[in-house]
C-alpha cells in the first residue's frame, strides 16, 4: 500500500469519525430516550399490577385520537365531505365516526359483548370486564398500525375449498391462502399395516405444513399466513385467494390442478399493488416449513431416507444430512426444493429462481410420544425477485406424489422443457455408476416386466435369473478357476508337508507357481470376475430400498417386499446394533444368512491351502453374520434377490464340479509339463525377485548361524 492510499484511507476515516461525533445525541437527548422506555415499562407494569388488584385501565386520549384516525383511513365510509361516517369492522371490533363522534361494539373471545362506550368510560363496575374491552381496542389499534389496509385481513372465518383430481386431493385453506392438506388417493399409508394400511397417504395438513410470501415496505413487513383471503372457484381446476386491499389495489394466489396429475400450478397475481408495496422494493420473500408425517411400517429406515433436497439453478442436486440436524446458507439460486420421504415428496419448482436462502433440517426425537408418528421438520427461507406492477410476479409448481422414476422423469418435460430439472435425483439410486446400471438396465426391466407380470416376488426372480444370464461370462471363469484350484488342493497340501519351515517359502512358491501354471489355474482367478460382478450387487443394494413399485407388495409370507419381513419383534433395544437390526428378525433375511454360510463353505473347499489359514476360514464366515445384521432391517426385496441370487450360485458351483473333469485336468497338467517353458516378462520378473529373496534368507540365516558359533 502506498503513501497516497493510507493518507486517503486516514482522511476517510476522519470524515466518517467526525460525522458521528456531530451527529451524536446529547445528553439530554439520551436521558429523554431511557426516560420514555422507563416510563413505558413502567406504564406496562402498572397495567398489569392494577388488572390484578383491580384497578381500571384506561384508553389514553392518544390513543383514541389514533383510533379515529384509523376509522378515518381503513374503514368504509358512507356519504363525502364532512357528513361522511365511517365504520370499520376488524377482529370482533366495530367502530363507527361519525362527526368526529366514535361509537361500536366489541366482542370478546367467549362471545360476551360490550359497547365501545364502556372501553372508553373511565370508570366501571365491572373493572375485569372493562379492562379485556380496553385490550381489545389497543390491540385494534396495534394491528392496523403495522398492518395498514393489510389489516382488514386478520380476522375472518377460515373455510376450505377442495380441488381434486383423478390422483390427489387438495385442500385450500383461506387461511393464509395455502393448500392446507394433500391426500394420494392411489397410496396406502402403511403406518399401522396391520390395522389401517388401507388409508390413503396423507402428505401433510394444515397443522404439520405452512407456506407464506412476505410482502415488503421500507418498515413493514405483510406476510400472507396471518391473513383470511377471500376464494373464488372459477371452476373444477382451478381457485384464486383473494386479498382485495381497495383502491383497485389486490393480491392473491391462483392453484390450477391439471387432470391426472400429480402437480399444482401456483401463481401469484396481483393488480396496482405499486400503491402498496413501493417501486423500489426489488424482492419478495418465502418461507416454507413441514413436519414431515411417516406413512411406512419401520420409522428406522423410513427415517433414514428421508431429506431435504435442492437444485442449483442450472446446476446438479444436492440435499442436507440424511441421518442428522443440518442447515445451509445458499447463496447461490436455486431452482427447486423438495422435502422428501422414503416413497413421496413434496417438492416446490419455480418457473424462475429462487434467490439462494436457508435450508435447514431437524431430526424429531421420540423421547416425546406425540412425535412418534413425525419423522423430520424441513424448513426454507428465500427470496424471488419482484415487480410490484407486474401483474405476475412469480410462478410455480407444487409437486405432490410418488418417487417413481418414470413419472419424475416425464415431469421434467411437462414443468421445464428448457431446463432438465434432474427431478429423478430424489430417488438414491448410488454413485454414477451404480446410478447408470440401475437407470440403463434395471429399472426399465423391471418396468416392462411390471407391465404384464402381476407377482412382484416373480418379477425379482425373474431379474435375477436374467443378471445371472449376463454375468454367465464372468461366472464362467470363476468358476473354472475354482474346480481346478479345488483338484490341486492335495498337490498343494503335499508341497506345504514337503516345505514345512519359513526358510523353504520361496522355493514353496515357486513350485506352486509351477503347479498352477501346469494345470492352466491363477490362485486369482475367481476373484477378478467377482469384483467385476460387485457393480450390479450394489446397484440392486440401492435399487430395492428405493423402489416404490415394491410398496404394500405381497408376497408368499411378506406382506410388503418394500419393507422387512419380520416374523419375531420385540421392544427391548439391542446395545450397540439397534440402529442396525431394529426389533425383530426378518426371515428371508436369515434364510439370506443361511444360504451365504452355506456357499461360504462350499467356496472354502475350492480354495486350495485354505485349511492352513484358520483366521481367514474364520473371516469368510463372520461376514454372513455381519451381513444379518445390517440387511435385518431392509426391504424384503432385497434380501430375497440376494438369497435367490445364492442359491443359484451354489447350483452352478455343484454344476461345474461334474462339468470340470479332475482327470481330464490331470491330462492337461502332464500335456503342459512336457511343452517348452516359455515363460513371460512378468513371470521373469517374478523369479528374479523370489529368488533375491530367497537368497537374502539363506544370507540371513548363515549369519544367525556363526553368530550362535560365536557365542560358543
Amino acid at each position: 500500500m502506498d503513501k497516497n492510499a493510507i493518507i486517503g484511507m486516514l482522511l476517510m476515516g476522519a470524515v466518517i469519525f467526525g460525522f458521528m461525533w456531530l451527529n451524536q445525541p446529547s445528553e439530554a437527548e439520551l436521558a429523554q430516550r431511557r426516560a420514555a422506555i422507563e416510563q413505558a415499562a413502567e406504564d406496562a407494569a402498572m397495567r398489569d399490577a392494577d388488572t390484578a388488584l383491580g384497578v381500571t385501565d384506561t384508553v389514553t386520549a392518544a390513543e383514541i385520537a389514533t383510533l379515529k384516525t384509523t376509522v378515518q383511513q381503513f374503514g368504509v365510509a358512507v356519504g363525502e365531505g364532512d357528513e361522511a361516517v365511517y365504520t370499520l369492522s376488524s377482529g370482533g371490533v366495530t367502530v363507527t365516526l361519525d362527526g368526529g363522534e366514535l361509537s361500536g361494539e366489541i366482542t370478546l373471545d367467549g362471545g360476551s359483548t360490550g359497547s365501545l362506550a364502556e372501553a372508553l368510560a373511565p370508570k366501571t363496575a365491572n373493572v375485569a370486564f372493562h379492562n379485556r374491552l380496553v385490550a381489545k381496542v389497543r390491540e385494534t389499534i396495534r394491528n392496523y398500525t403495522r398492518n395498514g389496509t393489510f389489516a382488514n385481513f386478520l380476522n375472518g372465518k377460515d373455510s376450505t375449498l377442495v380441488l381434486e383430481n383423478e390422483v390427489l386431493r387438495v385442500e385450500l385453506s383461506s387461511r393464509g391462502g395455502q393448500i392446507s392438506g394433500v391426500t394420494l388417493k392411489d397410496y396406502a399409508d402403511h403406518k399401522n399395516f396391520n390395522e389401517d394400511g388401507k388409508n390413503p397417504v396423507r402428505l401433510f395438513d394444515a397443522s404439520t405444513n405452512s407456506y407464506s410470501f412476505i410482502l415488503n415496505t421500507h418498515s413493514q413487513r405483510f406476510d400472507t399466513k396471518d391473513f383470511y383471503f377471500t376464494p373464488m372457484q372459477l371452476n373444477d381446476s382451478t381457485v384464486v385467494m383473494q386479498l382485495d386491499l381497495g383502491g383497485g389495489s389486490k393480491f392473491g394466489i391462483r392453484y390450477v390442478l391439471p387432470a391426472g396429475r400429480y402437480d399444482v400450478e401456483m401463481d401469484v397475481l396481483q393488480e396496482q399493488m405499486d400503491k402498496v408495496i413501493p417501486a423500489n422494493i426489488p424482492n419478495l420473500d418465502f418461507a416454507w416449513s413441514q413436519k414431515m408425517s411417516r406413512h411406512e411400517a419401520g420409522r428406522m429406515f423410513e427415517e433414514r431416507n428421508s431429506a431435504l433436497y435442492y437444485k442449483y439453478a442450472g446446476g446438479d442436486v444436492d440435499y442436507l444430512s440424511e441421518t442428522g440436524d443440518d442447515d445451509e446458507q445458499m447463496p447461490d439460486k436455486l431452482k427447486w426444493v423438495g422435502f422428501k420421504n422414503q416413497f413421496f415428496s413434496s417438492i416446490l419448482i419455480c418457473k424462475t429462481y429462487f434467490n439462494g436462502g436457508k435450508l435447514e433440517s431437524r431430526v424429531i426425537p421420540t423421547e416425546n410420544i406425540d412425535n412418534r408418528d413425525f419423522l423430520k421438520s424441513m424448513s426454507m427461507e428465500s427470496s424471488l425477485d419482484y415487480n410490484s406492477a407486474n401483474p405476475m410476479p412469480a410462478s410455480f409448481n407444487f409437486y405432490f406424489g410418488p418417487n417413481l422414476y418414470p413419472l419424475l422423469s416425464s415431469y421434467d418435460e411437462k414443468i421445464s422443457p428448457d431446463e432438465d430439472l434432474h427431478l429423478t435425483k430424489v430417488i438414491p439410486l448410488g454413485w454414477p455408476l451404480f446410478r447408470w446400471i440401475n437407470t440403463g438396465f434395471i429399472i426399465p426391466v423391471f418396468n416392462f416386466l411390471g407391465s404384464f407380470i402381476p407377482s412382484y416376488g416373480i418379477i425379482i426372480l425373474i431379474m435375477t435369473i436374467l443378471i445371472k444370464l449376463i454375468l454367465w461370462p464372468l461366472a464362467h471363469k470363476s468358476y473354472k478357476s475354482q474346480a481346478r484350484m479345488r483338484f490341486l488342493a492335495p498337490d498343494i497340501k503335499k508341497l506345504n508337508e514337503k516345505y514345512p519351515d519359513k526358510e523353504q517359502a520361496m522355493q514353496k512358491q515357486q513350485k506352486m507357481m509351477e503347479l498352477y501354471r501346469q494345470a492352466g489355474a491363477n490362485p486369482m482367478g475367481g476373484c477378478l470376475p467377482m469384483l467385476l460382478q460387485f457393480p450390479i450387487l450394489i446397484a440392486m443394494f440401492t435399487f430395492f430400498p428405493s423402489c416404490i413399485e415394491l410398496r404394500g407388495q405381497s408376497f408368499l409370507w411378506v406382506k410388503d417386499l418394500s419393507a422387512p419381513d419380520a416374523i419375531v419383534s420385540w421392544d427391548a433395544q439391542i446395545p450397540f446394533i439397534t440402529n442396525y437390526f431394529g426389533n425383530h428378525i426378518s426371515l428371508f433375511c436369515l434364510l439370506m444368512t443361511v444360504t451365504n454360510v452355506i456357499y461360504t463353505r462350499i467356496n472354502m473347499q475350492n480354495q486350495a491351502g485354505g485349511q492352513s489359514m484358520p483366521g481367514m476360514k474364520m473371516m469368510a464366515y463372520l461376514m454372513p453374520i455381519m451381513f444379518l445384521v445390517f440387511f435385518n432391517n431392509y426391504a424384503a426385496g432385497l434380501s430375497y434377490y440376494y438369497f435367490v441370487s445364492l442359491l443359484i450360485t451354489i447350483m452352478q458351483t455343484y454344476a461345474y464340479r461334474h462339468f470340470v473333469s479332475e482327470s481330464k485336468m490331470r491330462a492337461m497338467m502332464a500335456e503342459n509339463a512336457k511343452k517348452p517353458k516359455k515363460k513371460s516378462g512378468f513371470m521373469a520378473r517374478l523369479e528374479e525377485a523370489q529368488r533375491q529373496q530367497q537368497a537374502m534368507l539363506a544370507e540371513q540365516q548363515r549369519r544367525k548361524n556363526n553368530n550362535g558359533k560365536g557365542r560358543h
